[in-house]
Order: structure tokens, then sequence, then C-alpha cells
């Protein structure tokens, strides 16, 4: 898989631009602030409907416009697909697959696999669980693009039963007395949230034990041999592993033992949006123990698990560098270019060509204000 040709039109910076791209490595050059990371940025976002960079859609469409679009013309296995997409803050975005309207944006998950590299993904090792829960759930429906939906019917659930519990909460403490009538569905949307839990924490359980191998052999490789690492899921439900069935019964009994709790402060304690993903070297966890060049390692074994299990699944994503090397010492560069070299694709941004090291040389291009061109 590669792609082919990125059009932008009115995407961040970019009033239009058309850059053409090849297999193998390409390295995209220019000082900080002219729009490298806006590239890939867009390209990642046809891969996973989400930026890197920013929760909301609003900042990817360009001041004084009212919409942005994406194409990507993308190859797989001999065959080219157009994936179009429009971004319209405030409204449901557009996608066009293949020139036909798509009945869903997250119709075209899968069309473009990505695996991106940024200095955002320290926050994998010492930011907050929903970091970490981002990156499980994007890997998901990467591999699988069905957990794309899976993921939208639990946030769906979940928001109508924080906004039942929300309006019993406030019921109460303002002396309406309707609070036990607001809540006299909760046992319906309970039903609903462990069905839907139970399928998205069976999705991340099975992915975290996938994983696990291919991230100590990622650290191993990148730390040069300096510590054991590993990754594992911790949720409210205990001891359930993979088993739908039981994490379906599993978070109906915490649902049903939180129920106190949640009514007194109008709000779901309980389910896969309060998880975390464990990451440890050695004994000790990584997040307040790991030191910044332990923690830089970590943060690339996680990406390099994910291209590793992407491909021992005979899917072969992109591979995106957004500014990596700049923050890696010389050692860890060159373990990162060796271990990736190989790939279908790679995209590589950086503001000093020195920084890329020579095993990922490749298609040059020079990026200024507003303007991509190639070398």
């Amino acid at each position: 898989m590669y792609l082919r040709r990125l059009e932008l039109v009115d995407f961040r910076s970019y009033p239009r631009a058309v850059v053409e791209f090849e297999p193998g490595a390409s390295v995209l050059v220019g000082p900080n602030g002219v729009g490298k990371t806006n590239l890939v940025e867009a390209v990642g976002y046809v891969a996973t409907l989400a930026s890197h960079r920013v929760a909301v859609d609003a900042p990817l469409v360009r001041a004084g416009a009212t919409s942005a679009v994406i194409r990507a013309d993308i190859v797989h296995e001999g065959r080219a697909l157009l994936v179009e997409l429009g971004i319209e803050p405030g409204r449901a975005n557009r996608a066009r697959l293949g020139g036909a309207p798509a009945r869903r944006p997250r119709d075209v998950l899968g069309a473009l696999r990505v695996v991106l590299f940024a200095p955002e993904d320290l926050a994998l090792v010492r930011g907050d669980p929903a970091e970490r829960r981002r990156y499980l759930d994007e890997l998901l429906a990467s591999r699988t693009p069905r957990y794309a939906g899976v993921r939208a019917d639990y946030e769906r659930v979940l928001k109508q039963r924080n906004a039942l519990l929300r309006t019993a909460y406030l019921s109460r403490r303002h002396g309406g007395g309707t609070g036990d009538r607001d809540l006299s569905t909760l046992d319906v949307w309970d039903e609903h949230l462990a069905e839907h839990g139970a399928a998205l924490l069976a999705g991340r359980v099975e992915l975290c034990a996938a994983l696990g191998p291919h991230v100590a052999k990622a650290y191993d490789a990148v730390a040069a041999g300096r510590g054991s690492a590993a990754i594992g899921y911790r949720g409210g439900v205990d001891d359930a592993g993979a088993d739908r069935a039981a994490l379906r019964d599993g978070l109906h009994a915490a649902l049903r033992e939180a129920r106190p709790r949640e009514i007194e402060r109008g709000v779901t304690l309980v389910g896969p949006h309060r998880d975390d993903v464990t990451l440890t070297l050695g004994d000790l966890p990584v997040k307040g123990y790991a030191s910044h060049g332990e923690s830089w390692s970590f943060a690339l074994a996680l990406r390099l698990a994910a291209y590793e299990l992407l491909r021992a699944e005979s899917i072969e994503p992109v591979l995106i560098l957004d500014d990596v090397f700049a923050e890696l010492d010389t050692g860890r560069r060159d373990r990162l270019a060796g271990l990736v070299a190989g790939a279908a694709q790679t995209l590589v941004t950086c503001a000093v060509p020195q920084d890329v090291p020579a095993t990922l040389a490749g298609a040059r291009y020079q990026v200024g204000y507003g303007q991509v061109q190639r070398d």
C-alpha cells in the first residue's frame, strides 16, 4: 500500500496543494512553521478521521474558508482508489470512496492504513489515560475497521446515559423531585452500555495481548537491550480476558455496584472510557519512573509495535515520521531508521536534512509557505 497523490483544498495553511508521491522514502524539508506537518496530518486524517494534533476539526480549515477538502489517491495491490473527505466544522463531514458518495465518513476507514510517529507521542507514555485509549482504538480500527462502528455505538450510548444521570442529578440538587422518574430508563441504558462496552473491551484486551511481543521486541531494538518492556490492559472488569460474554456480565455487575455513586455525581463511572493501558519497564511503571530517553524509546516502541503487528497480518501501512529525528540522539535515530528502512512507503518531515539518517534517503520535497516542490 502507498499514497500516490495528495491534494488539499483550504486545509490548514494550504489554499491548494498537490503532491505526487512514490513508494519508498519521501523527505519533506523546510523550516519550522511552513506547513510540513500539515501535509502528513492530512494523510493521517484520511486513515483515522482524526488529527494527531487537535481534538476538533475547526483548526483544520484554512482561516477565512468554510470547509476543507482532502483527496488521497491510494494504490493497494496494484489497484488505485480515490478517497475524498470534505471537512465542514459544525456540520457532518462528507466522504467519497472511488468517486461514489459514502453513506458515512467512517466507511472510508481501511482504505489507507497509517502508522504515524510524532513528537506528541511522548504523551502516550507520560500523558493521561485518554491518550493510551486513543492509541488502542485507532489501531483497532486500522486493523479491523468495524471497530470504528463499535466505538461510535459505545460513545453514543455513553452520551445518552450521562445525559440521563446529569438530568437526575440536577433535578435532585435543585429540589425538582423528579430525580427517580428521570432514572426510570437507566436499566435499559445499562444493558446497551454493557453490550457495546463488552465488544470494545474484547477488542482492546485481545489487541494488547497481540501487541505484547512486538512492544518487547521493538523496545529492545530501539533502546539497544536496556530494559524489558511490557504492555497490558487495566479495566474495571477483572479476570474476564477477551471473552465478550464474561465482559458483558462483568460490566453489568460493575454498573449495578457503581449506580449509587453515579447518581450522586451525575456521570458514568464504569466502562471502557475509564480504563487505562499499563506500560512497564521491568517491574516498574514507565510513567513516573522512566527517564526522558526511556520514555521516548517506549513511545517509539508502541508505534513500531503497531507497524509490525499490521505487517504480520498482511497489512502494509504507510509510515509517517513527523519531525521525530530532531527529538532523538544519534543512536536512536540510526536504530529507528534501520527498523523502518524496508517499509513500502515512508513519509519523513524535517527542518534539517542532516537529521535524517542516510538509510531513509529518497525523494526530497522542499516545503515553503503554501508550496511544495520536488527537488
